[in-house]
């Protein structure tokens, strides 16, 4: 009866809400005792040897609850150190950011960061709203917010904070560059139902899979004058702009956000510690919670979080500084086969950048995790670094958006936030912005050489039908040969055989003479050993078909894609190739 109950509530509740006038604020539902959606049964129960897409099997406890606190040292990644003896390739784009599919090579990894977008910043302080009305101090910067593709009205949307500590807003755009800030009802683009709260940090998810009346889930942070209890709240909307079912969550330090675990179908909090749950011996750390049900996973306690991780000593102290760095937000997507995370990593302290009367400094790291709580951070430079130079408009507190980054073609486009400070106002937090930083798609690392190698992948299993590659060898040569269980070329598909590749593409199918696909390897365990000549390989991938779909995730989303699953291949580069190229 509980059950009926429920889902009559809801439907009820929602229809009423979605009928009323969006821009009358008397009929803002407001926080409610929330008439949940119904929650999937036992949501968090343990998952018990869950086997992954890739073949890594979890342990029975999960997540992790062993996790040091007092610990300096890089995480521990049990599944580099004892990857599947077999792993499944049917999701994705497979990336070389690590060793866990390489079995040998003799090629040389090398990893790479987006340049920075020459007509930055793509949105800044413009509007009575963005100049901070209530603070006095100007701001348009995501503070992870997000921006997510929506097929539905092919447009990009963006949330973002319109002034500091002020009003959450929104915009969209047909180009990702270009941004339009429409009028939500009352003469600006601030989201009404969150007119009562000053916004810390939120972070929006827009969940392809969800019914209509949920498709856009957020976590808000309201500051802290706003959150006496150090809570947050999670909601949903239909469309991004109307948002009800106001949950309040666990107790959370500022800045703390939200992501989505496509892979496992779970809505992680990543909590930060710092005020709230006791000072970390390391500074600002983060606590980790996760649920299949989006506003049920918002209602945790302290014992049902988890320690998750911190700075480490692998990240260096900035020179004019000399602290250990700290870890001040984590935020992630799923992209093709990885879950990609940015580290924000904190370098001085407030006082410091008061002293100096300038925004404090936090950078960008890079960070690949594959079960999704693990993260692997081999590239310590900044992926996306501070100015650091006074006028800069990312002089500073430079922070991730929520989406990561959106795919448009072949190419990454990595929102961010920074500030420029002002002398005569907050000198850490005026003048935020938000930017992009651009990258060749899949371009986080490849194997590379200026001479000859190879590369043998461990044994791998695939669906699919066609070989393609992401491939830098216009002036050298790719060539692939596929080796059975026993470690022996499989005849029809020797290098000899393999049709020679010379080509700079981020989607390139690789055949050979005498076989039209894979077909007959279809769910056998294999090895590809790919020869290189002069050049860079960044990924591979069997698709179903010659358009080279990945069914891999695609971030935030981008043009040509109905979800945030690469099922479009070729076809979406065509309608990428319709916007302005960057």
């Amino acid at each position: 009866m509980r059950l009926y109950t429920t889902i009559i509530i809801f439907a009820l509740g929602f229809l009423a809400y979605a009928c009323g006038d969006s821009n009358d604020e008397q009929k803002d539902p407001g926080i409610t005792d929330n008439p949940d959606p119904v929650v999937p049964d036992n949501p968090d129960e343990p998952s018990g040897q869950e086997t992954l897409y890739n073949g890594i099997v979890l342990p029975d406890v999960w997540p992790p609850t062993n996790m040091d606190i007092n610990s300096y040292a890089p995480m521990s990644v049990s599944y580099l150190d004892n990857p599947p003896k077999v792993v499944p390739i049917n999701v994705g784009r497979q990336l070389f950011v690590d060793n866990f599919l390489i079995e040998s090579t003799d090629l040389e990894r090398k990893f790479y960061k987006p340049q920075k977008y020459a007509g930055n910043p793509i949105l800044k302080p413009e509007t009575a709203l963005e100049l901070g009305p209530k603070s006095g101090i100007p701001g348009a910067s995501a503070k992870d917010g997000g921006v997510w593709w929506e097929p539905r009205e092919q447009l990009f949307k963006m949330w973002y904070e319109a002034g500091w500590l002020n009003r959450l807003a929104y915009a969209t755009s047909t180009d990702g560059v270009n941004w339009t800030r429409p009028d939500l009802g009352d003469g600006t683009n601030a989201i009404p139902t969150l007119a009562r709260f000053a916004g810390n940090s939120s972070a929006v998810v827009l969940d392809y899979d969800a019914p209509d009346a949920e498709r856009y889930k957020m976590f808000h942070r309201a500051s802290n004058d706003d959150a006496p209890d150090n809570e947050g709240y999670s909601m949903i909307s239909p469309d991004g702009k109307r948002w009800s079912y106001f949950t309040p969550t666990g107790p959370c330090g500022d800045r703390s956000t939200m992501f989505y675990n496509p892979f496992r179908k779970k809505y992680v909090y990543s909590i930060r510690s710092q005020g709230v749950l006791g000072a970390a011996p390391h500074g600002r750390a983060r606590y980790y919670r996760e649920h299949s049900d989006f506003l049920e996973g918002a209602k945790w306690t302290k014992s049902t979080i988890v320690f998750w991780c911190n700075a480490d000593n692998k990240d260096e102290p900035d020179p004019e500084f000399n602290l250990p760095p700290e870890l001040y937000n984590l935020n992630a997507v799923g992209y093709e086969s990885i879950m990609l995370g940015l580290h924000q990593i904190l370098l001085d302290e407030n006082d410091i950048a008061k002293a100096a009367r300038r925004p404090k400094i936090t950078e960008l790291k890079v960070s690949f995790s594959r079960d999704g709580f693990h993260w692997d951070r081999p590239f310590r430079d900044a992926f996306i670094p501070a100015t650091r130079t006074a006028g800069s408009w990312d002089r500073g507190y430079v922070q991730s958006v929520g989406g990561i980054c959106t795919v448009v073609g072949d190419q990454l486009r990595f929102y961010y936030i920074g500030f420029r400070g002002d002398d005569s106002h907050s000198y850490m937090h005026s003048n935020g912005a938000t930017g992009m930083a651009i990258l060749r798609r899949d371009g986080f690392a490849s194997m590379s050489t200026t001479g000859e190698g190879s590369l043998t992948t461990r044994p791998v299993t695939f669906s699919g039908k066609y070989l393609f590659v992401n491939v830098n060898c216009p002036a050298g040569e790719l060539k692939v040969e596929i080796l059975n269980k026993d470690n022996q070329v499989i005849e029809n598909f020797s290098a000899d055989k393999c049709k020679s590749v010379a080509i700079n593409s981020t989607i390139q199918q690789v055949e050979w003479t005498d076989m039209s696909d894979l077909s007959s390897l279809t769910d056998q365990e294999v090895r590809f050993r790919f020869k290189l000549k002069n050049g860079d390989l960044y990924a591979f991938w069997v698709s179903p078909s010659t358009n080279g779909e990945s069914n891999g995730y695609v971030a935030g989303g981008g043009p040509g894609y109905t979800s945030n699953k690469d099922t479009e291949g070729k076809k979406a580069y065509e309608q990428a190739n319709s916007l302005p190229k960057l």
